[in-house]
């Protein structure tokens, strides 16, 4: 077993337009500040890194990994899902989707696609650069808005969207084997992808990608009422990547899973600062660290109550405190015992004649 690797961060949601947030130096160093020594990058966001020129030149990313260490964080991976929710978009969803897009190519449906295919291929060559070999994304949403079965779904609706997902995704899968960096899905409400079954669907029409992994975070697991214990159980051999994210889930008497359509606040599940939800972090850290996780845990901060900042001091020394750091040794190794030649036979009463 390994240690897991953190506290990190995702910077996603801590970049803005005001020092020290707008700002690949100045988001290290605050990352640093509040006791993180990792860093999980948004490859859409230009004011931290330059996906083209990452792809293409390794100085620059010597650079960027040099300007990580001075200020004593390492990047722990990309995460392109702005870009990964344009290859499999719903028509509900493009008006709004297409601002994920450059304006040059918001006119297009295809173009929006096409942009978004290339930024995969090129967050895939980045990551390598980095001596990174996972990444993140989402899977996109054909099929979100016919989540629930009525109108009756027409007869093979699921299986043709899932088999169009499958093209889409696969050509990028392979350019990820081709850099020797797995691609993780983020298993997400409003993602085709949003739960075991769904991924596994997925997975058989990509054969068993040996590229085609998981994002795990318990948060996306409690608002959709799983075990988010028992999926580890059955997913953990896809598993790579870990946000460390919080949630509740209260319904009551007016609303529950679909959050009738209110704010955060109102909702019956909520996302939540570390600890001041309901996921029982010390058995998700227990259960990664048995399995032999090798990855880093990051902390996703949303919350529709706490400051920012506050999270982000809080959930760096909350995930410090659950990290298991692993043994050098068995705890019962000073009762250990070495057999010699029959011995476990003759404790066994087999070499007396017994047990036969």
């Amino acid at each position: 077993m390994r240690t897991i690797k953190g506290p990190a961060v995702f910077l996603a949601q801590y970049a803005g337009n005001e020092a020290p947030f707008d700002s690949f130096a100045g988001l290290t160093h605050w990352a640093r500040g509040k006791g993180f020594v990792g860093v999980q990058m948004p490859s859409w966001d230009a004011r931290l890194i330059d996906l083209e020129i990452a792809a293409e030149s390794q100085d620059y990313c010597d650079e960027l990994k040099g300007r990580a260490a001075e200020a004593g964080v390492a990047i722990t991976e990309l995460a392109s899902h702005l870009q990964g929710q344009l290859i499999a978009s719903h028509p509900a969803f493009d008006i709004v989707t297409k601002s994920f897009a450059p304006v040059s190519v918001q006119g297009s449906v295809a173009g929006c696609r096409e942009w978004g295919t290339r930024q995969l291929y090129l967050a895939a060559r980045a990551s390598r650069r980095l001596g990174i070999d996972r990444h993140v994304t989402f899977s996109g949403s054909l099929l979100w808005p016919y989540l629930y079965p009525f109108p009756q779904w027409p007869t093979g609706l699921i299986d043709e969207a899932f088999d169009e997902l499958a093209r889409r995704w696969r050509p990028i899968l392979n350019a990820f084997d081709e850099q020797g960096v797995d691609l993780c899905y983020e298993i997400h409400p409003a993602e085709d992808l949003h739960d075991g079954l769904t991924f596994e669907m997925f997975l058989e029409r990509v054969e068993n990608h040996p590229r085609c992994m998981i994002m795990y975070d318990p948060s996306h697991l409690v608002l959709q009422s799983i075990d988010y214990l028992s999926y580890i159980d059955h997913y953990h051999d896809r598993i790579r990547m870990f946000h460390v994210k919080d949630a509740e889930f209260r319904p009551n008497g007016k609303t529950g899973a679909y959050g009738g359509f209110q704010p955060w606040v109102k909702r019956a599940g909520r996302f939540r600062s570390l600890g001041d939800g309901q996921v029982d972090f010390k058995a998700v850290f227990s259960k990664l660290t048995g399995y032999d996780f090798d990855g880093w845990a990051v902390l996703e901060w949303e919350c529709c109550f706490k400051n920012s900042e506050d999270g982000a001091r809080e959930g760096a020394q909350f995930i410090r405190d659950h990290i298991i750091h692993v043994s050098e040794r068995p705890f019962d190794e000073f009762v250990t015992s070495e057999t010699r030649g029959n011995e476990n036979r003759d404790i066994l009463g087999l070499n007396r004649g017994l047990n036969k």
